[in-house]
């Protein structure tokens, strides 16, 4: 019997792993928004001085685990894994990365929910013992993801209301089996949901249900009620998908209403900056958290964190061929003190 595991879906750790280090690298447009003091670099355009937006972002993808890594004096040769995943075809940013640095490498695709992925594997692995230090890492690019997924940014297409900013950025989390905190206590792991949405201008309504039936796994596999947490963010539903959200949830007898947000609402001004629902993107959530939840949790403002990373599974074959867009949202509780 699994011994680690809780109710259907979570685990409890029994030696909780520590985040002993963040970093993150966002582009310009996310660098003018209300977290631009978080970020430990803000480059000054798109193309990072490579040649293609794929390149930039597989350099901020590497420069970002460089980073966490050097805040606490360690080099690649000391981590056992690294755990990464991005948006592009075949994950080729990641892959790039794990060439360079040398480290044993999962590669990852959990779309958008591939930070929270990433940090459930890093703590599922360490806590088992199978590692002193593991990396969690995601990106994503506006520009590589627009024209993959949509249309060549020339085009210049209209965007609908519904529609969401692909955060340009890279996050890094460096996981130990020991630490000062914060520490990850909980890991609840998502089902693929899909309630048939197939535009792929409304993230927000195709995760929204995987987000929901998460956060409703979450607390009645641990018994946790939504006062219980200082702040439970989600990584890419925008106000169209977090609105959703809420009241699926309180269909399900949880009032999330009082503290529940979304890393795609908080990174942009939507009054400043044309982002329409908002962001989402690999990086919305890996910025977000490496960046200022991170630092929230460190200071003691935020003591105990529930995030839930969101992801569309879609791909330009499956909208192509009419399918729908299943959801899937993984959430990891992170607390300042054990």
């Amino acid at each position: 019997m699994a011994e680690k595991k809780i109710g259907l879906q979570t685990v409890k750790f029994k030696n909780p792993p520590s985040i002993v280090s963040t970093a993150s690298i966002v582009g310009p447009k996310e660098g003018e928004g209300p977290l631009r003091e978080y970020f430990d670099l803000i480059i000054s355009d798109d193309l990072y001085d490579e040649d293609s937006w794929e390149k930039a972002e597989s350099k901020m993808a590497r420069e970002a685990v460089r980073m966490a890594l050097k805040k606490i004096g360690m080099t690649p040769d000391r981590v056992d894994y690294l755990f990464e995943g991005d948006l592009l075809n075949q994950i080729t940013s990641s892959s790039f990365v794990a060439r360079d640095l040398k480290i044993p490498f999962f590669g990852l695709y959990g779309a958008c929910s591939t930070m929270t992925e990433s940090l459930s594997l890093a703590a599922m692995i360490t806590d088992g013992g199978y590692s002193d230090y593991a990396v969690a890492a995601t990106s994503s690019h506006f520009s590589s993801a627009e024209r993959q997924f949509r249309f060549p940014l020339e085009l210049g297409t209209q965007r609908p209301p519904t529609a969401q900013w692909t955060v340009t950025g890279a996050g890094a989390a460096v996981v130990g089996r020991n630490g000062e905190g914060p520490y990850i206590t909980y890991v609840t792991t998502g089902r693929v949901m899909d309630f048939g949405i197939k535009d792929a201008n409304n993230m927000g309504a195709a995760m929204a249900p995987a987000a929901a039936d998460t956060i409703i796994r979450h607390f009645k596999d641990t018994g946790f009620k939504p006062q219980d947490y200082d702040l439970i963010i989600s990584g890419d539903l925008g106000q169209v998908g977090r609105q959703l959200t809420i009241d699926m949830v309180k269909e399900n007898g949880y009032d999330i209403s009082q503290n529940f947000t979304d890393c795609g609402i908080e990174i942009f001004d939507s009054d400043r900056q044309d982002v329409h629902a908002g962001a989402s993107g690999c990086g919305c959530s890996a910025v977000v958290f490496c960046g200022y939840l991170y630092s929230q949790i460190k200071k003691g403002n935020i003591k105990r964190l529930l995030i839930m990373s969101t992801g569309a599974l879609l791909s330009p074959t499956s909208t192509q061929q009419g399918e729908s867009i299943p959801g899937i949202a993984h959430a990891v509780a992170i607390e300042g003190r054990i």
